[in-house]
C-alpha cells in the first residue's frame, strides 16, 4: 500500500512539474507583418488625374459638376468606376516600406508611369510606378522619397486604354428623360410614334395603345438609364449618309438625338453631340426601340 501511494505521489509531482513548465515556459513571439499606408488621402479630395506615359500622350481627368470627365487627349464623358479604381492608389497599403531607395535599382528613374492626383493648384501628389518585383510580382511605387510594393493592379488600371475609360451609359447622369420620339424608325414611322411623360403618367401616341405604368418605368429604367453599352468607339457623323434616327425629350426642353447605324448583329446607335457610337446586343437593342405599349394585334 505505501508503494502504491509513493508511485501516485511521484505521478502527481510529474504532472505538476509539466503543467508548471508548460504555463511558465516563454511564450513563441508571433510574427506580425505591419502594413504601411501610402497615404491617408481619401477618394472624395482630388479634383483632377493625370497620367503620363514615357511614348504617349498624357491622359487628363477632371471633376466637373461632381461627375468625372476625360480632358485629354478628348474631351468625353468618363466611365465613373475606372477613374474611382485610378484613384484607389491613396489608399493602398504595403508590408514594404523603403525610405532613400535609390531610384535607379527599382526601375523609377524612369519609370513605367507617372499618376499625378491634383487636389487644388497648389497640392499635387505623385505616384511613379516602376518595375516589378520577380518574387512577388508586385510593383515597386515611389511616393513622398519613399517606395513602396504594391499590386500590379494600380498601375493597370491607370493604364487602361482610353476608350474603356469612357463612359458607355447612353444618357448623362444629369438628362431627365421625359419623352421619346420614334417616328422616323421604320417600325415605328407610319404610327410616327411619341411616347411621353405627362404630369408623372406615360401617354403614347398610338390611340389603340394601352401603355402599363409599371412596365414602362421598369423600360426606361432597364433599357435606357441602367444600361451601359458593351463597348464605344468614336463618331464622326457623314453628311453624305443618312440613318434612321429617334430623339429623346429631357425636362430641360432640350433633345438627345442618336442615329441608328445598323440593328443586327449587334445594335449601334451614334450620339453625334457625344462622337460615340454605342454597341448593344441585338435583344437588348430591341427592347430600347420598342417600348411595352400593348397594342392589340389586329
Amino acid at each position: 500500500m505505501k508503494k502504491r501511494w509513493l508511485v501516485n505521489l511521484i505521478l502527481l509531482c510529474v504532472v505538476a512539474g509539466l503543467v508548471a513548465f508548460l504555463y511558465l515556459r516563454p511564450k513563441a513571439s508571433i510574427e506580425q507583418s505591419s502594413t504601411q499606408e501610402l497615404s491617408t488621402y481619401k477618394l472624395a479630395e482630388f479634383n483632377a488625374i493625370r497620367v503620363e506615359f514615357p511614348t504617349q500622350a498624357a491622359v487628363t481627368f477632371a471633376k466637373v459638376d461632381g461627375f468625372w470627365r476625360i480632358t485629354a487627349p478628348v474631351n468625353m464623358r468618363a466611365d465613373q468606376a475606372s477613374v474611382q479604381r485610378i484613384l484607389s492608389i491613396v489608399a493602398a497599403q504595403s508590408t514594404d516600406k523603403i525610405s532613400g531607395a535609390e531610384l535607379e535599382k527599382f526601375g523609377l528613374s524612369n519609370p513605367e508611369l507617372k499618376l499625378k492626383l491634383i487636389r487644388d493648384k497648389d497640392n499635387l501628389e505623385e505616384f511613379t510606378f516602376g518595375t516589378h518585383n520577380p518574387v512577388t510580382e508586385e510593383q515597386y511605387v515611389a511616393h513622398r522619397n519613399n517606395v513602396y510594393l504594391v499590386s500590379n493592379g494600380y498601375a493597370e488600371a491607370a493604364a487602361t486604354q482610353l476608350v474603356e475609360l469612357i463612359d458607355k451609359a447612353p444618357l448623362k447622369p444629369t438628362e431627365k428623360v421625359v419623352g421619346f420620339e420614334f417616328g422616323r424608325l421604320e417600325q415605328w414611322q407610319a404610327a410616327n410614334l411619341k411616347v411621353d411623360i405627362v404630369d408623372g403618367v406615360w401617354k403614347a401616341s398610338i390611340p389603340t395603345a394601352k401603355p402599363q405604368q409599371d412596365e414602362l418605368n421598369e423600360w426606361l429604367d432597364f433599357s435606357w438609364l441602367h444600361n451601359p453599352a458593351k463597348s464605344v468607339e468614336m463618331y464622326t457623323p457623314d453628311r453624305k449618309l443618312t440613318y434612321p434616327s429617334f430623339e429623346i425629350k429631357l425636362a430641360d426642353g432640350s433633345k438627345v438625338h442618336f442615329d441608328k447605324i445598323q440593328e443586327s448583329p449587334d445594335l449601334l446607335l451614334a450620339r453625334p453631340d457625344e462622337g460615340l457610337i454605342y454597341h448593344f446586343p441585338s435583344d437588348i437593342g430591341f427592347s430600347m426601340l420598342n417600348p411595352p405599349l400593348n397594342i392589340p394585334s389586329k
